[in-house]
C-alpha cells in the first residue's frame, strides 16, 4: 500500500442536531415504558439506527405502524403539520427531535406563505427534510434542485419570490442556484442568514482544506445521508478522488493505488468510532503520519425538546434524595 500519511478533517462527524436527536431516543428509552417508536430514521446513518434498534427503539416509516397511545419520536429531519396533526388525533405521545435549524426553515416557509409570496425551495426531491418543509406551505412552495431548473422557473409573482433551502446541501451548488434565481428575479427575497446549516458548511470547509493536499478522501457515512454525499462532491470538485464508505469493510485497496496522502472525514450523522476504526485500519498497515486539519472550531449545543426535558426533570424530582 502506498499511503504514507492521513489527513483528518476537523470538524467532522456528529453535529449538535444529530447529538441531540440521538440523546432524545436514548432518554426516551430510559424514561418511558416501551416500546418507543421512531418515525423514519432518526438520522441517516445505518450504524446509529442499528445501535438504537438494539436498545429497543422501533423504527417505522409511517404513523400507521404505531399503536394508539404509544410514544413516537419525530426524526431530526422534521415533519409536516399534517403528520403532527395525525399524531395528535391518534393520541400518540410525541417527542419532536427535529433539528432546530430545520425548524428555522419551517418558520421561514410559514412566514413567506403568510405574506403571500411564491416560495422556491432549493433541495433534493424525496429527501425527508424536503418533504417535511414542503408540508408547511404546500400551496406556495416550488422545489428546484439545479441551475437549469432555476433558469426555467416560472412563478406567478416574480417580484415577490422568496427562497429557502434544504439545510444539508453543498454550499457552492446552492450559491450557484440562488445566483441563477437572482439573475432571473432581481427582487428575490432570501432569509437574512443562509439556510445551509453551520455544521454542513464547516464540514465542507474542512474537506476543501484537506483536498488541497490529499490525492483521495474517504468520506464516512451512509449513502442516504445528504450532507455526507455533498462532502464527497465537494472533495471531487476540489480536485481529490472521493469514496463514500459506511465503515472499514467497504474500503477497496484498489482506490489507494498511488495515493501517498489520504484524507478522512465523516458526515454529520456518522459516529466518531467509525473514524477511529478507519484510522486503526491504516495504522495496522504501517501508516504512522496522522495529522488533523482544523478548519473551524464548533461550540454549538441544542437544548432537549421541552417535553422530554420536563419529563426527565419530573422523574428526577420524584426520586428520593
Amino acid at each position: 500500500m502506498s499511503v504514507k500519511k492521513l489527513l483528518l478533517a476537523k470538524p467532522r462527524g456528529f453535529c449538535a442536531g444529530v447529538d441531540r436527536a440521538i440523546d432524545v431516543v436514548n432518554l426516551a428509552l430510559d424514561l418511558y415504558p416501551g416500546p418507543v417508536y421512531v418515525r423514519k430514521e432518526i438520522v441517516h446513518n445505518v450504524h446509529v439506527v442499528n445501535e438504537l434498534r438494539s436498545k429497543g427503539a422501533i423504527f417505522v416509516d409511517e404513523l400507521d405502524e404505531v399503536p394508539d397511545g404509544a410514544t413516537v419520536i419525530f426524526s431530526a429531519h422534521g415533519v409536516s403539520p399534517e403528520v403532527r396533526a395525525r399524531a395528535v388525533a391518534r393520541g400518540l405521545k410525541v417527542i419532536d427531535a427535529t433539528c432546530p435549524l430545520v425548524t428555522k426553515v419551517h418558520h421561514e416557509a410559514i412566514r413567506f406563505a403568510q405574506e403571500g409570496r411564491p416560495i422556491v425551495l432549493v433541495g433534493h426531491e424525496g429527501h425527508d427534510e424536503v418533504i417535511g418543509t414542503m408540508g408547511h406551505a404546500p400551496q406556495h412552495i416550488r422545489l428546484i434542485g439545479s441551475v437549469d431548473e432555476a433558469r426555467a422557473l416560472q412563478v406567478s409573482d416574480p417580484d415577490r419570490i422568496a427562497v429557502i433551502t434544504q439545510t444539508t446541501l453543498s454550499l457552492d451548488d446552492t450559491s450557484a442556484i440562488v445566483g441563477a434565481l437572482r439573475e432571473r428575479f432581481p427582487k428575490v427575497s432570501a432569509p437574512a442568514r443562509d439556510d445551509i446549516c453551520y455544521a454542513t458548511q464547516n464540514r465542507q470547509m474542512a474537506v476543501k482544506a484537506i483536498a488541497a493536499r490529499a490525492q483521495a478522501i474517504l468520506v464516512i457515512g451512509s449513502r442516504n445521508s445528504s450532507n455526507t454525499n455533498r462532502l464527497a462532491e465537494v472533495a471531487r470538485d476540489a480536485g481529490a478522488r472521493a469514496y463514500l464508505i459506511d465503515d472499514i469493510s467497504q474500503i477497496d485497496p484498489a482506490w489507494l493505488q498511488g495515493v501517498e496522502c489520504l484524507g478522512i472525514t465523516a458526515g454529520a450523522s456518522a459516529p466518531e468510532h467509525l473514524v477511529e476504526e478507519v484510522v486503526d485500519y491504516f495504522r495496522a498497515r504501517g501508516v504512522s503520519q496522522i495529522e488533523e486539519i482544523q478548519a473551524v472550531t464548533e461550540e454549538v449545543n441544542f437544548a432537549l425538546p421541552p417535553e422530554l426535558a420536563r419529563d426527565r426533570a419530573a422523574r428526577e424530582a420524584a426520586q428520593p434524595a
